[in-house]
């Protein structure tokens, strides 16, 4: 063991021994090194591309995504790497990917980003409903798109001057419809509230789909003016269920208490 330290110390003790050794791993260094550079550089690296041309705010499928072999050098910029990342998005309301382009990730987003997007949710027949809200009613901002809400319905009917009775005025309180899906939450500018869960927005406004009927009838109620009516929106576990139920009127009496004071002009 002795033998093998001092020869050691020799070794280091020899200077030009020790330059050559350095000089030696230097270029080892830099062949390895530049190698490993000029692979990077030149071997080919697989990405997803438009095999036609996509429209804006067109929902991208799998049959249209191929992938190819491209240089490293033409994935400059916010190209995508992975069909993964691609497929089921949507392109942006401002964007055309030409066919045989590769995807970029300003040109590709989530469904809720789109400014129409809660046009793609609801089905034929329905009808959007806009509901004014705030932090309070949202129950602290906690009623997200596609969860499930109950509307009630609170009327107060208040007696004429001059009539004398023990209650001056008759309040109407009961859930008016169950299992409504909500598309979307806004904010003041129309944004989605839950776009950037970075920043900190206001909901304004809840959008949902009622069938036509049930949009008429809630119309109608919004506009009791004379009754000082409130729609009030309460959240529902329904959207934990494997079949959420369908949108019902819950209450005849409020539903015929609306239409009895309440005229609607059929379309021709």
């Amino acid at each position: 063991m002795n033998n093998i330290t001092m020869g050691f110390k020799k070794f280091l003790a020899n200077k030009n021994t020790v330059t050559v050794v350095c000089v030696v791993v230097a270029i080892l260094v830099l062949y390895f090194g530049y190698n490993a550079r000029v692979s990077q550089a030149i071997n080919p690296v697989e990405v997803p591309y438009a095999r036609e041309t996509i429209s804006p705010g067109i929902q991208i499928t799998e049959s249209m995504v191929g992938t190819r072999q491209v240089p490293p050098a033409m994935l400059e910029g916010d190209v995508i790497t992975s069909a993964s990342e691609v497929i089921d998005k949507y392109t942006s309301a401002d964007s055309v990917i030409p066919e045989g382009s590769l995807f970029y990730s300003r040109s590709v987003v989530e469904k809720e980003q789109l400014p129409a997007s809660i046009i793609l949710d609801y089905p034929k027949g329905y009808v959007l409903y806009n509901l004014n809200v705030n932090t309070e009613t949202t129950y602290g901002n906690s009623i997200y798109p596609d969860n499930y809400i109950d509307i009630y319905l609170r009327i107060t009917k208040k007696e004429p001057e001059g009539t004398t009775t023990a209650v001056s005025d008759q309040i109407m309180y009961g859930k008016l419809m169950e299992n409504v899906k909500v598309l979307a939450v806004k904010d003041s500018d129309g944004n989605s509230v839950f776009a950037n869960l970075d920043e900190k927005t206001t909901p304004s406004m809840i959008i949902f789909a009622l069938p036509q009927e049930y949009y008429v009838l809630l119309k109608k109620a919004s506009y009791l003016g004379t009754y000082n009516s409130e729609i009030v929106i309460v959240p529902t576990n329904e959207s934990l269920k494997n079949n959420p139920g369908d949108v019902n009127v819950t209450n005849e009496d409020l539903e015929n208490f609306i239409n009895q004071v309440t005229v609607w002009t059929e379309d021709k």
